[in-house]
């Protein structure tokens, strides 16, 4: 599985870009997004840029990872902190389904 990493770009050379996360430093291919500009967050698959974020989708991808690393490091002090800050989103509710697969749902249709 490849998860997203929102990261911030700190210059542009070409078609790549010198982005910054959390400490790390990658080069990063922008062929599929030519309009990015240094200081643009950006969402990083295996060094190529996939899609512009804006500042507040950059925070709830790192905050949800943040919930990850914690969960996946065990029980720890201010776990659930992490957790309840990294789902804000779905503290309180239950999970909707994307509309295409909820109207798959609503047909009928089965998984397999």
């Amino acid at each position: 599985m490849c998860i997203g990493i929102p990261m911030r770009i700190v210059a542009i050379d070409g078609e790549t870009a010198h982005c910054v996360c959390e400490g790390r430093d990658e080069r990063v291919d922008l062929a599929l997004v030519p309009e990015a500009r240094a200081g643009d967050e950006i969402l990083v698959f295996q060094g190529l840029a996939r899609q512009l974020l804006d500042t507040r989708q950059a925070e709830q991808i790192r905050a949800a990872l943040q919930a990850l690393a914690a969960i996946g490091n065990g029980p720890g002090v201010g776990d659930s902190d992490a957790v309840a800050a990294g789902f804000a989103d779905l503290i309180g509710r239950e999970p909707s389904l994307p509309p295409h697969l909820e109207a798959a749902r609503a047909a009928g249709l089965k998984e397999g």
